[in-house]
């Protein structure tokens, strides 16, 4: 407990012990020890019998005071470091060896801690002790801990491999939340409110100013994202910038060539668009990028692989698709619309790239448009002059019918709702990422104009997409909730053997997490479905046994809502309804009724 004091010329409890083994007279010995040892001030001499005559023990009296002048010599080292005097730190590298030795003494460890954390560079030496000792260690402040971890690389990974895994979970989680909405989704929470997160804040407090750790979390996330392919690797890598630079970390953000173009897009995902400006901003910083520093296109490929970003990158496309329409101009005649999908296309293109290590956009061609010479990778001219053109003749089709249906009665046609999709179509949601991103993401537009005749006309296609992406969490998140404004629908057996028969059923006993979206979906609108279809539904969902314990329990409580249900619904019968909420309209089927118009 003492160990440290005879360093400093200090006796100790062993040389007490000594002194009263080997002195003649015990009570004069002890005088002596506390005349030597005791607190050096000569007037204080005559006040310590007036403490004892008043049952104060000495012990308490010298307690108190070495409190008192620990916590002012830890508010003076505070002072000395926040100083601007040439020798502070020589001052407190001073103090440091006077005091290091009683480091682990618990009432000077708080000193010698103190002065380790404000020491811009502490001694080799003295870190090697402190990284040796895991009670040390562990008590030290993170200033201490950078200083060990820049050399450290192992250990540093120890730290920050817990906090990584925290945050996938959460993300994991909340694409699982039971709350199946439109209006609270997995992209509702601004880019300020996810970066206060607990792990981006612990991160971002770990690193500091130091651009050496910074570089290796960069590295781990690399390292994560290729092994686990698991783009939400991709979203902490741009939330981790972001959050330096809301502290003003300029030591750090001045050097990351991507932090502009980070900084700007988040601006994009925040109003949830890519304006025509900030368009071009974007654009300015992807041909920046020079030749020797190629590199940077694997950093500007994994941020705008971060669904947020993917996210507002289609919801732009979406909505410059609507532009065009109303325009009767062609997809292949707006520059905006070229660079939307260049971005999606290198941010879908993040993985590869990676991996590979080579680190090129995509080769160009170029054809001539309206506004004039447009350069569009090979792969994405395709979808341009061939998956676009389907998709909008999909969108014709809508178009025509609703037309048709608000003609008077004589001069309606017998014309019935296509069925059919173009194979182009079809054939891109299975071949290219670009092409089924857009596709999908098409499926929620139509969700939320509450169309069920293109519902039901998309959803099967969805069974064969590029790498089962209608398959993925954040599809089925989305989906899940764009569905439940069509609750009404699911009152018929024919929308639900779309909904469930033709798509998602097709994959959920080799899929369980679609198997719990598929439970999430109807713990909501179990009561919106058919009865009858409804009872085969729940012998179909029941969980096998190697099953997941999450699954397991979604399942039960779908259950116990079906059961609290068939127990109130007599009553439910018998009083007249008094939700006053806002319900979608039914549309029917037939010919008689027509869709909203889409786009």
């Amino acid at each position: 407990m003492f160990a440290g004091l005879p360093e400093l010329g200090i006796s100790n409890g062993d040389d007490l012990k000594e002194t009263l083994t080997n002195c003649p007279d015990p009570l004069k010995a002890i005088d002596q020890f506390q005349m030597e040892n005791g607190i050096l001030l000569p007037t204080l001499q005559s006040a310590l019998p007036f403490l004892d005559l008043h049952g104060t023990p000495r012990l308490e009296f010298h307690q108190s005071v070495f409190d008192e002048l620990r916590e002012n010599l830890m508010e003076r080292v505070a002072v000395i470091a926040e100083g601007k005097e040439a020798d502070r730190y020589s001052k407190l590298e001073e103090l440091l060896e006077k005091s290091f030795p009683l480091v682990k003494m618990p009432s000077i460890q708080p000193v010698v801690m103190q002065v380790l954390k404000h020491l811009p560079k502490v001694p080799e030496k003295k870190l090697k002790i402190v990284m040796a000792d895991k009670e040390l260690y562990k008590v030290c402040a993170v200033e201490v801990k950078r200083q060990i971890w820049q050399d450290n690389q192992a250990l540093f990974g120890d730290e920050v491999s817990p906090l990584l895994k925290q945050y996938i979970v959460e993300k994991e989680a909340a694409l699982f939340s039971n709350d199946v909405s439109v209006l609270h989704s997995f992209f509702s929470p601004s880019p300020k409110t996810r970066r206060q997160g607990e792990v981006v804040l612990k991160l971002t407090q770990m690193i500091g100013k130091n651009v050496k750790l910074y570089d290796m979390v960069l590295q781990f996330l690399r390292t994560l994202f290729l092994r686990t392919r698991n783009v939400h690797y991709c979203t902490l890598r741009a939330e981790l910038l972001m959050s330096l630079h809301d502290l003003d970390i300029t030591e750090i953000c001045s050097v990351d060539p991507c932090h502009k173009f980070t900084w700007c897009l988040d601006a994009c995902i925040r109003e949830k668009f890519v304006d025509g400006k900030r368009a071009r901003e974007l654009q300015g910083f992807l041909d920046g990028v020079k030749k020797g520093q190629e590199q940077v296109l694997g950093d500007l490929s994994m941020i705008l692989c971060d669904p947020f970003a993917c996210n507002t990158l289609v919801l732009s496309i979406m909505r410059n698709l609507q532009e065009l329409l109303s325009q009767d101009a062609l997809p292949r005649d707006s520059p905006d619309l070229m660079l939307l999908l260049r971005m999606l296309s290198l941010g879908q293109g993040a993985w590869d790239m990676i991996d590979s290590q080579v680190f090129k956009e995509p080769r160009l061609v170029c054809i001539f448009g309206v506004t004039g010479l447009l350069c569009w990778c090979c792969q994405d001219l395709e979808v341009v002059t061939r998956f676009l053109p389907a998709m909008m003749s999909v969108v014709v089709d809508d178009n025509i019918f609703t037309v048709e249906q608000k003609l008077p009665s004589e001069e309606k046609s017998s014309q019935v709702y296509p069925t059919l999709l173009p194979d182009a179509f079809y054939r891109y949601l299975q071949e290219n990422r670009v092409a089924c991103e857009m596709g999908l993401y098409y499926i929620f537009h139509i969700a939320k104009l509450r169309n069920k005749n293109a519902l039901q006309r998309l959803l099967p296609s969805l069974v064969d997409t590029y790498n089962d992406m209608a398959f993925g969490d954040i599809f089925l998140h989305l989906l899940t909730g764009h569905l439940t404004l069509l609750s009404d629908e699911f009152g018929s057996e024919d929308f639900c053997s779309v909904v469930f028969d033709n798509f998602l059923l097709t994959s959920f006993s080799s899929k369980e997490n679609v198997h719990r979206h598929i439970l999430r979906m109807l713990l909501h609108l179990h009561h919106k479905v058919a009865p009858s279809y409804m009872e085969s539904l729940i012998k179909t969902l029941e969980p096998p046994k190697q099953s997941s314990e999450q699954l397991k329990e979604l399942y039960t409580k779908l259950m116990e809502k079906l059961e609290a249900h068939k127990k109130s619904s007599p009553v439910l019968e018998e009083k007249p309804s008094l939700d006053l909420g806002l319900h979608a309209v039914t549309v029917s089927t037939t010919t008689s009724s027509a869709p909203t118009t889409p786009f």
